[in-house]
């Protein structure tokens, strides 16, 4: 090691539980925004103020001047219409909770950021890394609004299609993080077989599809539609004629409630099915401690979503379960992010020690 990697090691520590914080807040923030989305409150703030936006309302002329706005859209004339102040109130604070909670985010991760840059704690690849997470939250601000938008003209509620751009922007950016913190902390594990490599590839693929699907599942409301259990519509699997009723027939994979609550269904027995799989493969070929161990948590984790996600069927989408099936949607994420990283990348040691010891050089 050398003596610039020596002085610039206990940066190290501290970047790791920077990314850990930045990785907590926006599992956090994606859990406001869901309840955001639960209470129906999205669309009350109508305007885009980056800077100025951060203070809410402050005297009752403020407020005033903020429900009017909110009376000019759709969702107030259609679906909110005679609302008073107070319930209002109600949902602008959990829209301005979410939006301050971006920002918060982004100071937690740009401050810092700029600081282990100015001292030279990051290696080459680590800050090319932390440049592209850096980018994507910016993005994500802008397809925030882009969302937001979708839902001031002619919706009554925001595009179904944005929402799950969002949401899945999101969980990119959160899935870096964690990726990145474990190639941080790595050592280098046993050769794995290509199937189980394959395999645990699927897993996160599989994962993020399903999570596309469950944010298509909440824009359009489809679990407050179809809310049994197995049976879907009166049946195991519908009809064609009710899954494929749109033309053209690939806007029913968006766009019917009905195919989409299928297709989210599906793809969780598919997702568990693979897990378990994948987890028996894994100690059939002796894959080692870690492994082994990660795949049968991935497996715990999604049947406890699964679990989850029936019981808000049932009981019709209350906040506290729908909730729950959300943060643990994110731990499946994690540890489908986690066995992939384990299995996937390669690695030495000397790789690890690239990654997270600092070259020493400012900037």
């Amino acid at each position: 090691m050398t003596a610039s990697s020596t002085q610039q090691a206990p940066h190290a520590g501290a970047v790791r539980w920077w990314l850990i914080v930045v990785a907590v807040l926006i599992a956090v923030m994606v859990l406001v925004g869901g309840a955001t989305r639960l209470t129906e409150s999205g669309l009350s703030i109508v305007e885009w103020k980056p800077v100025t936006g951060t203070l809410p309302p402050l005297n009752e002329a403020q407020w005033a001047q903020a429900f009017e706005g909110y009376k000019a859209i759709p969702q107030y004339r259609e679906l909110n219409a005679g609302m008073s102040l107070a319930e209002f109130k109600t949902i602008f604070w959990w829209e301005w909770s979410h939006r301050l909670l971006g920002r918060v985010i982004g100071a937690v991760y740009l401050l810092p950021f700029l600081y282990f840059l100015w001292r030279g704690a990051f290696s080459a690849e680590l800050k090319k890394r932390l440049w592209l997470i850096f980018g994507l939250g910016a993005l994500q601000g802008a397809v925030g609004w882009w969302m937001v938008a979708s839902g001031l003209s002619q919706r009554t509620e925001v595009s179904q299609y944005r929402l799950a751009t969002h949401l899945v922007l999101a969980l990119i950016i959160f899935a870096s993080i964690i990726w990145t913190l474990r190639r941080m902390r790595a050592r280098p594990q046993p050769a794995a077989s290509p199937r189980l490599k394959i395999t645990a590839v699927a897993l996160l693929g599989l994962t993020f599809l399903q999570l596309y699907f469950g944010a298509l599942v909440a824009g359009l409301r489809a679990g407050r539609v179809y809310n049994t259990w197995p049976e879907i519509d009166g049946a195991f699997i519908p009809s064609a004629a009710r899954l494929f009723f749109e033309e053209p027939w690939w806007r029913n994979l968006f766009d019917n409630t009905l195919t989409v609550q299928f297709e989210h269904r599906m793809t969780a027995y598919a997702l568990l099915a693979l897990a378990v799989l994948h987890a028996v493969d894994s100690v059939r070929s002796r894959a080692g401690v870690a492994v082994v161990g990660g795949a049968w948590s991935l497996v715990a984790a999604i049947t406890l979503q699964a679990g989850l996600g029936i019981l808000t069927l049932l009981h019709q989408v209350p906040i506290d379960l729908a909730l729950a099936h959300q943060a643990v949607a994110i731990v499946v994420l994690t540890l489908a992010v986690l066995q992939t990283e384990r299995l996937v990348a390669r690695r030495t040691e000397r790789d690890r020690q690239k990654l997270a010891m600092p070259l020493g050089q400012p900037g």
